[in-house]
């Protein structure tokens, strides 16, 4: 049974820095793309993040490029987002996502598979 288990999350200051990561179980991980995405209270579910099976091509939206970085351990089966210059809009649930579509970028969620159960992320100003 495939497992994503977020950690990470918490209370950070506007302008810190913060790191959350994805340990993934039940799938070969290597051969999934993986993605960030965040939902606040009131909002839609929104892209973050995604990164390629091979960890050769990363994608974001306007609103966190530059300030987040997705990266990968395909030994460890795990996904990290380093967030920095952290702002309250930045304040969600994060999740991450497994996808087997050989599709680029991923930045819809109706291409991921496989969901975490999502960590807190609070900013305050």
């Amino acid at each position: 049974q495939v497992q994503l288990v977020e950690s990470g999350g918490g209370l950070v200051q506007a302008g810190g820095s913060l790191r959350v990561s994805c340990a993934a179980s039940g799938l070969t991980f290597s051969t999934y793309a993986m993605g960030w995405f965040r939902q606040a209270p009131g909002k839609e579910r929104e892209f973050v993040a995604a990164i390629s099976w091979g960890a050769g091509n990363t994608c974001y939206p306007n609103s966190v490029k530059g300030r987040f970085t997705i990266s990968r351990d395909n030994a460890k089966n795990t996904v990290y987002l380093q967030m920095d210059s952290l702002k309250p809009d930045d304040t969600a649930v994060y999740y991450c996502a497994a996808s087997e579509a050989r599709v680029w970028p991923l930045t819809l969620g109706r291409y991921y598979r496989h969901w975490g159960q999502g960590t807190q992320v609070t900013v305050s100003s």
